[in-house]
């Protein structure tokens, strides 16, 4: 994967002046936008990327709630027989792949055959002789291959051309050693070839092929019939042939075959199939009790995450003529996670290949998944995918889902709004934590409900609680003169208590 784009399709999207909107006629009403409502300019800004990008082919596809709710196509599969693109068109989707390597590793660590903070070298002999660059260096652990902080340079494009490099090569190169960039454990730095050594480590723990063992174990699993490492296994009439844009032309990149290094950006999907790993991964959040419906458990999904806290703090432009969105964002296991201004909670890869670019947006707590796949070499959609997401959001279409309140937080909200109503703690002196008369005594507590009651009135306590989590939540009472705005906090205990409560007047104007 170029590593140059991978940032800019990251973070160096265009401005969302230019995003997709719902117009209306001048003098009437919005109508409710609806994702139909947003199709044309959807797939409007999608091919206008293509178009820009000179890239042959471009497919496209919106994940919600589990499901494929919206495809689009542009261009052709080849330029030969001019087959145009569909949604069972075979694409390599470049580093995208790392994921599923990823989470083969956190598959084989739930039945105890890998250890993440092992050293590397433990299922790999070979490492064992490797010179590390300083005598403090600690030796390189699979977590760290998993979120590229194993000192390894980043090794673009070097890395995309040892895609077939075959096993006793591979193990040869190993026994020679590397040359660091750094010290392991310092510092994100992209590497490909961290990336095939997990795939090594997958071949000596199951004593499988790397990729027979992800295809059957989790692939085959989730429906991914047509997705596979060996592009040559899949009929040439389905597949996107790779172009690279060369002295205003198009040129035929060679088609890569199986190898090692397919571990790090080997696979090839379709729309249809990758729309099931997208709903597979969206489904494991929330936390929550119930059944496991796939292949890995949905606690060990949520772990590709989970960074090591190098973060790069990075910038896009706001949509809607809106200050730049600036924001953290670390490498977790195969995937990107970042908090953005507009998304939120958001995990995100490109793709960047000879012949292939392609890039994944997830929003969790939306259950909203957006890709594509293009057939230009490194031509990555980043920015037609975050505008639709974008555009998607602001018409209201993806919100976030709200938590459950549990029985505790609730319990708690209501003594809360009774304690309000008597102008004491009486009503909540059972529940209240160790601390809570601490912070502050009963008398000023007394004295505190008589200056809010002096500010706003009685209130309404029946207003919902919004939990920010199992034990906490924001709330609004709606009061005789204004409202009251509150914070609840309850203690760690078995049961647990009320901890803080905190309460805010908002007069009337």
């Amino acid at each position: 994967m170029n590593h140059v784009a991978l940032l800019f399709a990251l973070f160096a999207l265009a401005s969302c002046a230019g995003a997709p909107q719902v117009h209306t006629s001048p003098g009437k009403p919005a109508a409710p936008a609806t994702l139909q409502s947003l199709v044309p300019e959807i797939d409007a800004a999608f091919r206008k990327w293509q178009q820009e990008a000179h890239v042959s082919g471009l497919v496209w596809g919106v994940v919600k709630d589990g499901a494929l709710v919206h495809y689009g196509g542009s261009g052709v599969q080849d330029r030969e027989s001019a087959r145009p693109v569909n949604a069972d068109s075979l694409f390599r989707i470049a580093s995208m792949s790392k994921a599923f390597t990823a989470l083969a590793i956190l598959q084989l660590r739930d039945a105890g055959k890998v250890s993440l903070d092992a050293p590397a070298e433990t299922y790999v002999p070979e490492l064992k002789g490797w010179t590390y660059p300083t005598d403090d260096a600690p030796r390189i652990r699979v977590r760290d291959l998993l979120s590229h902080v194993g000192g390894l340079v980043t090794d673009d494009p070097w890395g995309d051309r040892q895609q077939p490099l075959p096993e006793a090569d591979f193990t040869a190169m190993l026994r020679a050693g590397v040359s660091f960039s750094r010290a392991p454990q310092t510092a994100f730095e992209y590497s490909n070839f961290g990336y095939a050594l997990l795939g090594r480590i997958i071949t000596n723990v199951t004593g499988r092929p790397f990729d027979d063992y992800i295809r059957v174990e989790i692939m085959v699993p989730l429906g991914m019939a047509s997705t596979g490492y060996e592009v040559s296994n899949a009929p040439i009439e389905r597949r996107a042939l790779g172009y690279r844009w060369e002295n205003e032309q198009h040129a035929l990149e060679p088609a890569m075959g199986r190898g090692v290094f397919g571990a790090m950006g080997g696979v090839q999907t379709s729309v249809k199939d990758y729309a099931r790993w997208v709903a597979f991964l969206l489904n494991a959040w929330p936390a929550r009790s119930g059944a496991e419906q796939g292949p890995v458990r949905r606690s060990s999904v949520r772990e590709l995450a989970q960074g090591l806290n190098f973060p790069r703090v990075l910038q896009r432009e706001g949509s809607g003529g809106a200050k730049p969105c600036a924001f953290a964002v670390t490498y977790g296991m195969g995937m990107n996670a970042r908090t953005d201004c507009e998304l939120g909670f958001a995990l995100s890869h490109a793709g960047g290949y000879p012949g292939y670019g392609a890039y994944v947006l997830l929003m969790p707590d939306s259950g909203l998944g957006v890709f594509a796949f293009a057939n230009g070499t490194y031509a990555v959609p980043g920015q037609p995918v975050t505008l639709a997401a974008l555009a998607l959001q602001r018409a209201g279409l993806v919100p976030v889902r709200p938590l459950a309140v549990s029985a505790a937080l609730d319990q708690a909200y209501q003594i809360a709004a009774r304690m309000y109503a008597a102008g004491n703690l009486e009503p909540g002196k059972a529940v209240l934590a160790m601390n809570f008369l601490f912070d502050r005594s009963a008398d000023r507590w007394v004295r505190e409900f008589g200056k809010l009651k002096q500010e706003v009135g009685q209130c309404d306590g029946g207003a919902p609680i919004h939990p920010t989590g199992m034990l906490s939540g924001d709330f609004r009472w709606t009061c005789e003169r204004g409202a009251i705005e509150g914070e609840l906090l309850l203690s760690p205990t078995n049961p647990p208590g009320i901890q803080a409560l905190r309460l805010k007047a908002v007069p009337s104007h």
